[in-house]
């Protein structure tokens, strides 16, 4: 005898009712100031709200049942983040949603905002080890919502510890942002709201380099193709912890901005584009970095591994050379796509 899943009853039916205005009053600026909270839609956004460890908290998860019955972890989850679990109507939903078709499920979170000493006080997130991030994306007067989340999620996967954006930002709790990021929200430090002197100067403090995306030939900027060769041959900028700043979409860094920097650096473009949007600019730039410094620590790993007492730290089966090395080495010495600064 076939069996039917029990549908939960609906708890928020009316679109109108006291409580699905207040939640709806956290789509607006001033309705999330006052309750501390906003709103994350769709089940990825809220699968990653739940599993987000603190000081992240999920308060309320609404969904309609059938989102729940095509998402089954949700439920559970909510459960385990000790979150509300209401069920609604198709018509409370779009209440809640900023989208013309909503994808079933919205959660109340938290507003975390993170003091910006404290994040580079504290340990790296994307890598758990202690000390400040060794990447970081600092967005200056970046208004689009879409742009800013899709910033901040490009930031989380190419293994950014945080996100700053400067005042005159969009704030991340936009219901744009947050949707933008795909759940990259709950990933890494976000700050917002700071000064973009300021910020600066305490990345430089905390030892990070700075690099404004605003090169223009000619004016003391640096190309990033010529940067990753640097890097290659084991020198550079982009080897050590690095923050990427990002001017606004329309006017990009005002010269006050770009001055902040240590080092301006300009995109090449190779084919006939006029420019690149922030986001894929963004993109590039990250993991240029990214990928510069995991190539300079595999190389301080074969280098500790190298000069390691013989029968200590290395794998079973290992090949060591303890006679000559042949002349193999290219002018410069060897080790020259190794070498650290």
């Amino acid at each position: 005898m076939a069996t039917t899943r029990a549908v939960p009853e609906v708890a928020l039916a009316n679109p109108r009712a006291d409580r699905v205005r207040s939640l709806a009053r956290l789509a607006t600026a001033p309705g999330r100031e006052r309750s501390g909270a906003f709103l994350a839609e769709g089940p990825q956004a809220v699968r990653e709200a739940l599993a987000a460890p603190a000081p992240h908290r999920v308060r309320t998860v609404v969904a309609v049942p059938a989102a729940l019955e095509k998402h089954p972890e949700l439920g559970p989850g909510a459960s385990r983040a000790g979150a509300e679990l209401l069920t609604c109507t198709d018509e409370v939903l779009r209440a809640l949603s900023g989208t013309r078709t909503p994808q079933g499920v919205v959660a109340v979170c938290d507003a975390v905002r993170p003091d910006l000493d404290a994040v580079l006080r504290g340990a790296d997130r994307s890598t758990g080890s202690p000390g400040p991030p060794a990447l970081v994306a600092l967005l200056a007067r970046v208004q689009d919502p879409g742009n800013a989340g899709t910033v901040i999620r490009v930031a989380d996967a190419a293994g950014a510890g945080a996100a700053v954006l400067t005042r005159g930002s969009v704030d991340v709790h936009n219901p744009k942002v947050v949707r933008s990021t795909a759940g990259s929200l709950f990933h890494l430090d976000v700050v917002q709201g700071v000064d973009a002197a300021a910020s600066v100067e305490a990345l430089r403090a905390a030892g990070l380099v700075v690099l404004a995306t605003d090169g223009v030939p000619g004016r003391g900027s640096a190309d990033l193709d010529e940067l990753l060769d640097d890097a290659a041959a084991g020198t550079g900028p982009l080897l050590g912890p690095t923050a990427w700043l990002f001017g606004n979409e329309a006017s990009g860094l005002s010269p006050a901005e770009r001055e902040l920097a240590d080092l301006a650096v300009r995109v090449p473009l190779h084919g006939s584009a006029e420019s690149l949007n922030l986001a894929t600019a963004a993109a590039v730039c990250l993991y240029a970095s990214a990928r510069a410094q995991r190539t300079a620590q595999r190389a301080a790993r074969r280098g500790a591994r190298r000069d390691a007492p013989e029968g200590l730290g290395g794998s079973a089966g290992a090949v060591v050379h303890t006679g000559p090395v042949e002349e193999t080495t290219p002018p410069g010495g060897a080790g020259a796509a190794e070498r650290l600064p």
